[in-house]
Protein backbone atom coordinates (compact mmCIF):
# COMPACT_ATOMS: atom_id res chain seq x y z
CA UNK A 1 0.00 0.00 0.00
CA UNK A 2 1.39 3.44 -0.87
CA UNK A 3 2.40 5.84 1.87
CA UNK A 4 -0.45 8.35 1.91
CA UNK A 5 0.96 10.32 4.83
CA UNK A 6 2.73 12.63 2.38
CA UNK A 7 -0.38 13.44 0.35
CA UNK A 8 -1.90 16.79 1.38
CA UNK A 9 -5.33 16.36 2.91
CA UNK A 10 -7.08 19.03 0.81
CA UNK A 11 -6.91 16.91 -2.39
CA UNK A 12 -7.87 13.82 -0.37
CA UNK A 13 -11.02 15.57 0.79
CA UNK A 14 -11.77 16.81 -2.70
CA UNK A 15 -11.36 13.29 -4.03
CA UNK A 16 -13.57 11.91 -1.29
CA UNK A 17 -16.39 14.39 -1.82
CA UNK A 18 -16.34 14.53 -5.61
CA UNK A 19 -15.41 10.87 -6.02
CA UNK A 20 -18.04 9.77 -3.53
CA UNK A 21 -20.68 11.79 -5.37
CA UNK A 22 -19.68 10.37 -8.76
CA UNK A 23 -19.56 6.83 -7.42
CA UNK A 24 -23.01 7.13 -5.83
CA UNK A 25 -24.45 8.69 -9.01
CA UNK A 26 -22.92 6.18 -11.40
CA UNK A 27 -23.75 3.06 -9.40
CA UNK A 28 -27.00 4.20 -7.78
CA UNK A 29 -25.61 2.88 -4.49
CA UNK A 30 -25.33 5.81 -2.08
CA UNK A 31 -23.53 3.82 0.63
CA UNK A 32 -20.75 3.12 -1.87
CA UNK A 33 -20.21 6.86 -2.23
CA UNK A 34 -20.21 7.15 1.55
CA UNK A 35 -17.57 4.43 1.76
CA UNK A 36 -15.31 6.39 -0.60
CA UNK A 37 -15.80 9.48 1.56
CA UNK A 38 -15.07 7.50 4.70
CA UNK A 39 -11.84 6.13 3.24
CA UNK A 40 -10.63 9.62 2.34
CA UNK A 41 -11.58 10.90 5.79
CA UNK A 42 -9.75 8.05 7.54
CA UNK A 43 -6.50 8.84 5.75
CA UNK A 44 -6.84 12.60 6.25
CA UNK A 45 -7.83 12.33 9.93
CA UNK A 46 -4.57 10.55 10.77
CA UNK A 47 -2.64 13.46 9.33
CA UNK A 48 -4.82 16.04 11.07
CA UNK A 49 -4.26 14.27 14.36
CA UNK A 50 -0.50 14.36 13.80
CA UNK A 51 -0.62 18.11 13.10
CA UNK A 52 -3.08 19.31 15.74
CA UNK A 53 -4.24 16.43 17.89
CA UNK A 54 -7.80 15.30 18.51
CA UNK A 55 -9.41 18.77 18.37
CA UNK A 56 -8.15 19.45 14.84
CA UNK A 57 -8.96 15.95 13.61
CA UNK A 58 -12.47 16.10 15.07
CA UNK A 59 -13.14 19.62 13.81
CA UNK A 60 -12.02 18.95 10.25
CA UNK A 61 -13.85 15.63 10.19
CA UNK A 62 -17.03 17.42 11.29
CA UNK A 63 -16.50 20.08 8.61
CA UNK A 64 -15.96 17.39 5.95
CA UNK A 65 -19.17 15.52 6.74
CA UNK A 66 -21.09 18.76 7.22
CA UNK A 67 -20.03 19.78 3.72
CA UNK A 68 -21.61 16.63 2.36
CA UNK A 69 -24.79 17.35 4.32
CA UNK A 70 -24.95 20.97 3.17
CA UNK A 71 -24.52 19.94 -0.46
CA UNK A 72 -27.96 18.32 -0.53
CA UNK A 73 -30.13 21.38 0.21
CA UNK A 74 -27.69 23.60 -1.69
CA UNK A 75 -28.12 21.39 -4.78
CA UNK A 76 -31.82 22.24 -4.82
CA UNK A 77 -30.93 25.92 -5.13
CA UNK A 78 -27.88 25.94 -7.42
CA UNK A 79 -27.76 22.46 -8.99
CA UNK A 80 -25.87 19.29 -8.13
CA UNK A 81 -22.43 19.99 -9.54
CA UNK A 82 -22.17 23.60 -8.37
CA UNK A 83 -23.18 22.44 -4.89
CA UNK A 84 -20.65 19.61 -4.85
CA UNK A 85 -17.86 21.84 -6.13
CA UNK A 86 -18.76 24.65 -3.75
CA UNK A 87 -18.76 22.56 -0.59
CA UNK A 88 -15.68 20.69 -1.77
CA UNK A 89 -13.79 23.96 -2.22
CA UNK A 90 -14.85 25.13 1.23
CA UNK A 91 -13.88 21.88 2.99
CA UNK A 92 -10.60 21.52 1.10
CA UNK A 93 -9.72 25.16 1.75
CA UNK A 94 -10.35 24.71 5.44
CA UNK A 95 -8.17 21.58 5.53
CA UNK A 96 -5.38 23.36 3.71
CA UNK A 97 -5.58 26.42 5.94
CA UNK A 98 -5.73 24.58 9.25
CA UNK A 99 -3.57 21.53 8.57
CA UNK A 100 -1.78 21.19 5.24
CA UNK A 101 0.07 24.49 5.28
CA UNK A 102 1.31 23.72 8.81
CA UNK A 103 2.98 20.46 7.75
Amino acid sequence: MPDLSRVPTAPLLAGGLVGGFVLAQQTGVRPLGGAAMLAANAVAARQWYAVGGAPLAAGLTAAYWSAMGVSHPLAKKVGRWPAVFGVTAAAAGLAWGLADRRR
